[in-house]
């Protein structure tokens, strides 16, 4: 669907994005450990910007003409503009890390360097080498191959110069790739009582480069870390007889070979041997080369080693929602009232606990769930394989094609099948990303029904630090809906039409973008009446054109608008022809908000929903999503009051403007400071014992 030219470019709107997550890094409220971490948030949201949006704007490059008619702009115009503000942030991102090293070493904390070492930590590093490194590398003398292997996606490489001070002549390069997936990248070194000293994995493999190769020859030694970035969109046969796990297997062998989308360097590498390397990887300037830092693959940083800062406190911990504190039978909770789980203030456990009921339940007959990112030793499938040992009838509809977790998805699969679970993959067309789950009991000639639905994955990993929902629920018509899309997803040959006949959760692609148009357009007609008209969206990203309009219709009408967006807004917000400009803002703090709420004033008698899907057209026109009304009076305020929460936001909220300049929000003078994440834990945690 062809944006409209009333929106914001996608691509630079997420830039600004990532913009306030560096804003988190510089904020000096914030200890530095944290400061350390957004730091490393902020490089891994680029790496995957360059290996997926960047990848993809790349490839409409080479369409030509027909990738105009997609995209406002012409892409190559949006490559320049995304590489101009790279190189600014990544300037902004350089000084920051030095601010935060010089705020380290005031607290007697030291990252060192090869050349910083002491005596005793010199032979430290040099043992530690022979014992732990040195059999992990294997250096290529890349002047003496043919061909260089490709380098690896989110990998670094020590770019090293190798010379002889007694024979200019005698010069060589050579690539090292660090090897971070076996080894940690920070090491503590051992030092006196008042300092605590760390390095850098890649530094001990330059203090030992002599010990590597002085016995050829060489006298001089110089290092300099690069990196390069791929594009990691899945090239897939989309024939529908074509076997989807040997394509998905084939593919991912193919993404470890993308196009280069950034070669990333130290700006102090050596000229010849940066030309070299851009020779010999076959690289253009239009590949985004990016001049850095000495330390490259800052997503190590969100892992810094905690124990050095001594005034590190806990975050608070998540508490067992009051109604399912155990030992308690959750289905009999569940048959007296619905239960809304917030994540990561309430634990995922209770999520847990109640599939581990439905095993061990005799009268549970079977259970069906979607799955999409699952935790490494994921707890859900634990409880899922030890259903079906209990001779219940297990149903996992598993995306093989989450990115970034299709190769762990497929060990899943294997999983649970070698278990006996029945696993369904979905279409080969469109992604399941629905988070839905219904529990079937026949008990005394009656049948029971128990499900729940999120806003986010079933991962007890992810659920410690994603805000996200999970309503727990026995609403015969949610449910019926939820049975639905797993009779859809389980049919032999799948029509997206059958969706159709879900007659409570608006469902994507059928009929979600037009469910929410026709919301908008009630408040519409409520305005143009000079009654209250409202509506809330909160969501991570707000991109979808036609639903943007809506919006923009809706503040001309005088509806007033307030919206949470994480993530990517396309929309503008304020027009002289809007009767109420739209207030909007971000929120980037200690936990990452992820949840999708919508609430509509609906003539004083509030219309709530949550979902999985983000108003974009990958989600409404190319994924099954699933929205859920909020019946429960109880749980709607609660959700109201959270939203308000959020909306008076003053500490960590950035105005979403016209212009992206990711203004804080300014407190006004006597107004109490409101930092959401904080006030939300206290407001679930005291608000009442039920």
């Amino acid at each position: 669907m062809k944006p409209t030219k009333q929106t914001i470019v996608r691509d630079i709107s997420w830039l600004s994005f990532n913009a306030r997550v560096l804003q988190e890094a510089q904020d000096t409220s914030n200890h530095i450990y944290d400061r350390l971490r957004f730091l490393g948030i902020f490089s891994n949201n680029l790496d995957e910007f360059f290996r997926v949006r960047v990848a993809t704007l790349n490839r409409m490059t080479r369409l030509g003409k027909v990738a105009r008619i997609h995209l406002e702009n012409n892409p190559d115009k949006i490559l320049s503009q995304i590489q101009q503000q790279v190189i600014s942030q990544q300037a902004e991102f350089d000084k920051i890390y030095a601010d935060i090293i010089d705020e380290l070493e005031k607290d007697k904390i030291f990252i060192k360097n090869e050349k910083q070492l002491t005596k005793v930590q010199k032979e430290f590093v040099t043992t530690y080498f022979d014992e732990k490194v040195r059999t992990q590398i294997i250096p290529l003398m890349i002047e003496s191959i043919p061909q260089i292997p490709l380098l690896r996606d989110k990998s670094i490489y020590l770019a090293c110069v190798l010379g002889d001070t007694h024979n200019p002549m005698l010069q060589r390069y050579a690539l090292i790739e660090i090897p971070t997936k076996v080894l940690p990248r920070f090491v503590i070194l051992p030092s006196d009582g008042k300092n605590k000293d760390i390095i850098l994995l890649e530094d001990i493999i330059r203090f030992s480069l002599p010990n590597l190769f002085a016995p050829f020859g060489f006298n001089r030694f110089l290092g300099y870390i690069i990196k390069v970035t791929r594009d990691a969109e899945l090239e897939m046969d989309n024939d529908i007889n074509t076997n989807l796990i040997d394509e998905l297997e084939k593919s991912l062998k193919n993404r470890k070979r993308g196009r280069a989308t950034r070669f990333v360097f130290d700006r102090q590498i050596d000229a010849n041997l940066l030309d070299y390397l851009i020779k010999r990887l076959n690289l253009a300037k239009k590949d985004n080369l990016i001049p850095g830092g000495r330390i490259h693959n800052f997503k190590d940083f969100m892992n810094f080693p905690q124990q050095v800062f001594a005034d590190l406190l806990p975050r608070p911990r998540a508490f067992v929602h009051p109604l399912l504190k155990q030992p308690v039978r959750i289905m009999e909770v569940l048959d007296k009232k619905d239960v809304m789980l917030h994540f990561p203030y309430h634990s995922f456990d209770s999520v847990i606990d109640l599939l581990r009921e439905a095993a061990i339940d005799p009268f549970v007959q079977s259970i069906k769930i979607t799955c999409y990112r699952l935790a490494k030793d994921s707890k859900v499938v634990n409880a899922l394989v030890n259903a079906v040992r209990n001779g219940k009838q297990v149903t996992v509809a598993l995306e093989l094609r989450a990115r970034f977790d299709e190769e762990a998805n497929l060990q899943w699969k294997s999983r649970l099948e070698e278990e006996g679970v029945k696993v369904v993959l979905g279409l080969p067309h469109m992604k399941v990303h629905a988070k839905v789950c219904v529990i079937k009991k026949r008990e005394f000639n009656k049948t029971k029904q128990y499900g729940f639905i999120s806003t986010g994955n079933f991962n007890e990993g992810t659920a410690q630090y994603y805000g996200d929902y999970c309503l727990l629920t026995t609403n015969r018509n949610i449910l019926a809906d939820i049975n639905r899309i797993f009779n859809f997803l389980e049919a032999a040959h799948p029509k997206v039409e059958s969706l159709k006949a879900c007659k409570t959760l608006p469902i994507a692609p059928v009929n979600m973008r037009k469910f929410f148009a026709d919301l908008i357009s009630k408040e519409i007609r409520a305005a143009k009446k000079n009654k209250p008209a409202s509506i809330i969206l909160k969501s991570n990203s707000l991109v979808d054109g036609e639903l943007i309009n809506k919006l923009y219709e809706a503040a001309r009408a005088g509806v007033e608008l307030k919206l949470i967006i994480r993530g990517s807004c396309c929309a503008y917000t304020a027009h002289k022809t809007f009767k109420k400009d739209i207030q909007a803002i971000s929120i980037i703090d200690e936990y990452l908000e992820h949840a999708r709420v919508f609430v509509f004033h609906n003539d004083g008698k509030p219309k709530v929903f949550i979902s999985s899907a983000d108003w974009m057209v990958r989600n409404l026109d190319h994924r099954i999503e699933a929205a859920c009304p909020i019946y429960d009076t109880e749980i709607q305020k609660e959700l109201i009051d959270i939203l308000n929460i959020q909306l008076a936001e003053n500490v960590k909220g950035r105005i979403l403007d016209n212009e992206q300049r990711n203004e804080y929000v300014v407190r006004e003078k006597g107004e109490p400071e409101v930092r959401s994440q904080e006030q939300i834990y206290e407001y679930l945690h005291h608000h009442k014992k039920i």
